[in-house]
């Protein structure tokens, strides 16, 4: 478990998203639904329906528990929007081109890490800054030596440069409280907005879009001040040094030891076209094998994105409310590009470092095999927001090309050692049509209205998770949902 020392820190990731070695798992289940349902006549049956982090503990921790599950995944793997990929790479290179970071927050990931024997190991920090084609290190904007080319930034630091600006609001939260009309008035302005009305230059506004990238993978016109302002007043602990780790060998491995513990009980290529649904129980229809096939339970539980929801047939319908936040909850955009070079410059002695900050449309570029053996390497980038839209407009080789040629300002060697690349726009995903979502404008309320039950249907997934966003928030969500059903249907 985690030190309380390490407990106690928080993470840039983690400061806001708060606020709002395994066999392989066979590609496609050998038995039918049909065969399924023969050999499980239990008229007591739930369905899951999605198998990422929050269907697969849903369903794992269910069946642990005596219930009669089964698990329904669109896709041929398990695991949604964690994604490791090991082609097209060599020396048995990997990159996550999905969901990454594990938090020292992340007690449900943790957990289960440990339960599975499961390693997690920490993350580099930052320690290199390429910003208005500017060189600088994080050691010397911590210590001084180096300064940030943005007005109105304050020196030691790099992110949090925002904070100083919205203070004023931090304070009233803590003098009117969380739930005060003055305090939640603040979900109808945007965060863009509320850094105008405290003063900070437009570059304030121009830095926050970057380094808030990988919490709201979207832009500071779009994003709730509320959320920001209660994320800020919630801790005092904020250090934006990385307490991120990644769990060796790669992310996947989490997904496919719960889909082998599963077994038989999780099925793929079923997406699902209609849901039906009364006091009685629920009738799912998905697609197997090109045909329609039916399968009846007493529960459902959703555990797919809010996207995806949108285009499922429900018959009768949820509640208003509950349709009206699947339709209008915001999702960010992304975009991780891989490359494979067959030298690790970024190693080297004169080096800018192995990690670093950009306001490139790349954002962040790491070493992401920093654990991983042999003269080979790959850089890995995540970007978000309109840099991820713009860049999910073009095919892949100009993703790429740009991709090689910020690389190659930054690191000038870096032509010489290149080999090849992969990139991943979720956006296009079309089991996920999104990134994560987020907290958007006029959007207060959501998280728990899409977590509410409707009838014997139940609803999973990071978006209706506390800890949204994250790996441990689609865990967190298939926990509660767990605890509904037991309180629910009795074994």
């Amino acid at each position: 478990m985690e030190s309380a020392t390490n407990q106690s820190r928080l993470t840039r990731r983690s400061f806001l998203k708060k606020a709002g070695a395994i066999t392989s798992v066979a590609a496609i289940s050998p038995f039918t639904i049909s065969s399924f349902l023969t050999r499980s006549s239990d008229d007591r049956r739930i369905i899951v329906i999605g198998g990422g982090l929050a269907g697969l503990s849903c369903a794992y921790e269910l069946d642990q528990a005596g219930y009669n599950v089964i698990l329904l995944e669109a896709r041929s793997r398990p695991g949604g929007r964690v994604r490791t990929y090991r082609d097209p790479f060599a020396d048995h290179l990997y990159a996550e081109m999905g969901a990454e970071y594990v938090d020292s927050t992340d007690t449900y990931v943790r957990d289960y890490c440990k339960k599975f024997n499961l390693k997690v190991l920490p993350a580099k920090q930052y320690d290199g800054v390429y910003v208005r084609g500017k060189y600088l290190t994080m050691k010397g904007l911590k210590s001084g030596m180096d300064s940030l080319p943005f007005e109105g930034t304050r020196s030691g630091q790099l992110f949090g440069q925002e904070v100083h600006y919205i203070q004023k609001w931090i304070d009233l939260v803590k003098q009117k409280g969380e739930h005060s009309p003055e305090v939640q008035a603040l979900d109808k302005m945007s965060v863009e907005e509320m850094l105008k009305k405290g003063g900070a230059p437009k570059d304030i506004i121009d830095l926050y879009t970057y380094t808030n990238a990988t919490e709201s993978t979207s832009v500071p016109s779009k994003m709730s001040a509320l959320n920001m302002v209660l994320a800020n007043a919630r801790t005092s602990a904020f250090s934006e040094n990385t307490v991120e780790g990644r769990i060796f060998g790669g992310n996947d491995q989490l997904p496919k030891t719960f889909a082998k513990k599963l077994g038989t009980k999780i099925n793929y290529n079923r997406p699902l076209q209609r849901l039906v649904f009364d006091n009685n129980g629920v009738t799912a229809t998905i697609t197997e094998n090109g045909k329609l096939t039916t399968i009846k339970g007493i529960n459902c539980v959703l555990a797919v994105p809010a996207t995806i929801l949108r285009n499922i047939k429900i018959n009768p319908g949820f509640s208003a409310e509950k349709t009206n936040c699947i339709q209008k909850q915001q999702y960010g955009h992304v975009m991780k590009i891989a490359m494979q070079y067959r030298r690790r410059f970024w190693d080297e002695k004169n080096s800018i470092g192995q990690r670093v900050f950009t306001d490139t449309p790349l954002r962040r570029i790491y070493h992401f095999s920093i654990d991983q053996p042999g003269p080979r390497g790959i850089l890995l980038t995540f970007t978000s927001g309109e840099d991820a839209k713009k860049l999910g407009r073009l095919r892949e080789e100009n993703r790429m090309k740009i991709a090689q040629n910020t690389c190659s300002n930054i690191w000038p060697e870096a032509p010489q050692y290149w080999e090849n690349g992969i990139t991943k726009y979720w956006n296009e995903d079309p089991w996920v049509k999104g990134s994560y979502s987020l907290a958007g404008i006029g959007q207060k309320g959501f998280r728990e209205i899409l977590a509410k039950r409707e009838g014997p249907v139940f609803f999973a997934g990071e978006h209706t998770a506390v800890n949204r966003a994250s790996m441990n928030g689609a865990i967190e969500s298939g926990l509660r949902v767990t605890e509904e059903l037991k309180r629910a249907v009795k074994v």
